[in-house]
């Protein structure tokens, strides 16, 4: 599918495939895919940064690469290895049937059938249904010199590997980054990006989210959720529960058949929102029922 040409067709597309976003966040992602610009989204862990560029990608019919990073990734991981346990075996073969030409060995043995491509040099390769969707998910996560390496690969679109030489890109990939914001990522990196900071939404946003994907839930209840999570955003807990735990947990009370909120299915469901068992410990009980009484008189006012 050819880009979108407008901000309402972002809108309108990754509506489609059930992410809900507001303009701001449709016009960074216009502006991205018309200006052939990476994407850097950051925010608290859980509100849909990882969701659009699957979104993006099942939007557009695009393939979509991960590279999920972690400490300690380095340029080899992400890049490419070599299959060094197949490329034994041939040696190995090679030297019980004597007389192996050295050179025509190293050829083969270097060469793309022992090459084990990794998601940088697999978004680096052309595909029918147009550039893939490039996803670098957390990028807080890795350390400075590969943010180095990053940085150079995105500049150019195209990667070295010293067997085999350069291989670039016929059309670059569409590049989304993100990040959950455990450390600062270098303004170097940020530069080349446009960036968008990824909020928790508003009430009426969350509530047209949780209708686009757990439908079954019925509208009173969806309001008593959604209210309920937000009035707990405010609470001092050391994770606030994002919007995919909001989505899990109506689809757990919507499992056990759960019609209205109360104190005691708060109590039994609240591994569903929140996974720190200090916030557990402290949200638990009176609190629980304070939160929710708090919530569901706001939604009379409202």
């Amino acid at each position: 599918m050819p880009i979108p040409n407008t901000i309402d067709e972002v809108q309108s597309e990754l509506a489609s495939t059930g992410y809900v976003c507001g303009r701001a966040l449709a016009t960074v992602v216009f502006l991205s895919l018309k200006l052939g610009r990476p994407l850097f989204l950051e925010g608290e862990a859980g509100v849909g940064k990882t969701e659009i560029a699957k979104a993006l990608a099942k939007a557009l019919n695009r393939r979509l690469i991960r590279l999920q990073c972690y400490e300690g990734l380095d340029a080899s991981s992400a890049v490419y290895e070599w299959n060094f346990p197949a490329q034994m075996i041939a040696i190995r073969t090679a030297e019980a049937q004597g007389g192996a030409n050295r050179e025509a060995l190293n050829d083969e043995l270097f060469g793309p059938d022992y090459l084990i491509e990794r998601p940088l040099l697999q978004a680096m390769r052309p595909d029918e249904n147009g550039a893939p969707i490039l996803l670098i998910d957390e990028l807080d996560r890795t350390d400075e010199p590969f943010e180095a390496f990053l940085l150079e690969a995105l500049s150019d679109f195209q990667v070295t590997i010293p067997e085999i030489g350069t291989i670039e890109a016929p059309e670059p990939p569409i590049v989304i980054l993100t990040s959950n914001r455990t450390r600062e990522v270098h303004d170097a990196l940020k530069r080349r990006c446009l960036y968008h900071w990824v909020d928790y939404p508003d009430f009426d946003r969350e509530v047209e989210i949780l209708s686009s994907r757990a439908p079954e839930v019925s509208e009173n209840l969806s309001r008593e959720i959604i209210a309920f999570v937000q009035s707990l955003r405010t609470e001092d807990i050391f994770k606030k529960p994002g919007v995919a735990e909001t989505i899990d947990w109506a689809k757990c009370l919507l499992a056990l058949d759960v019609v209205d909120l109360s104190p005691e299915v708060i109590s039994d469901t609240l591994g569903a929102i929140l996974k720190y068992q200090d916030d557990i410990a402290k949200i638990n009980g009176s609190e629980a029922k304070r939160i929710l009484d708090e919530s569901k008189k706001a939604l009379e006012e409202a």
